[in-house]
């Protein structure tokens, strides 16, 4: 199996040596480099030719969301998912539109943040859990400096709410319609479950259905697509 290669960015040396160590357990990864700032990451990124970059934002000179379309004009088919500590709405709604592939917090776990890598190559959009509500609020048309319209994910529609239809739409059940209205809230599993009464497997289920029946990807994309339609 070809490992997958990664490129660590963050001006914080003990928590990028720390990371570089923890992801270097994980015998899917190679760590082919590492950088403080977004110069040092361009050079990285033409020599060492990464599939992915976890790019914090707050970096010294330019901030990382602003080095995002530099680094993806060096190595077309680059994945980049942001890693950082600001939970700052416009900050999630600058990385995205700017074309980041994920918002993750730096408080992941580990486990999680190797999984979410994985889906980030397969052609997800991954979104920390605590940041879904803020990243749906930006979706349904909340006041947003006019610089950072409403970032472009697969499967939501471009414009403000409108009724839920699309390919699929009308196949869902009313308990899928449920479903998808707390994902739109940014409700995990567990909570989605305890609100409506039922098993966790279930909503697990529902969700899978739901993904499958709106041709979406990811739970990202079904929260803006629900926010979009006034659901949740």
């Amino acid at each position: 199996m070809n490992l997958i290669r990664l490129l660590v960015v963050d001006d914080h040396n003990l928590f990028r040596r720390g990371l570089i160590a923890l992801l270097s357990q994980d015998e899917r990864f190679k760590v082919v480099g590492e950088a403080g700032d977004i110069g040092e990451a361009l050079r990285c990124v033409e020599r060492s030719r990464p599939d992915l970059v976890l790019l914090d934002n707050h970096l010294p000179g330019v901030l990382g969301v602003d080095g995002i379309a530099t680094l993806k004009a060096a190595a077309p088919g680059i994945r980049i998912l942001m890693l950082t500590m600001s939970e700052n709405e416009n900050d999630l709604v600058a990385a995205l539109q700017a074309g980041a592939d994920g918002y993750l917090l730096k408080t992941v776990e580990l486990d999680h943040l190797s999984e979410y890598i994985i889906q980030v190559l397969a052609g997800e959009s991954v979104v920390s859990p605590e940041m879904t509500t803020k990243l749906v609020t930006a979706f349904r048309g909340k006041p947003a400096p006019a610089a950072l319209p409403a970032p472009a994910i697969p499967g939501a529609a471009p414009e403000a709410a409108a009724p839920l239809e699309g390919p699929g739409a009308g196949l869902l059940s009313a308990r899928e319609r449920d479903v998808l209205g707390l994902i739109a809230l940014g409700d995990s599993n567990k909570l989605i479950a305890r609100k409506l009464d039922i098993a966790e497997t279930t909503v697990k289920i529902h969700v899978q259905h739901i993904l499958r029946k709106l041709q979406l990807t990811s739970r990202v994309q079904a929260a803006v697509y629900a926010a979009n339609r006034e659901l949740g």
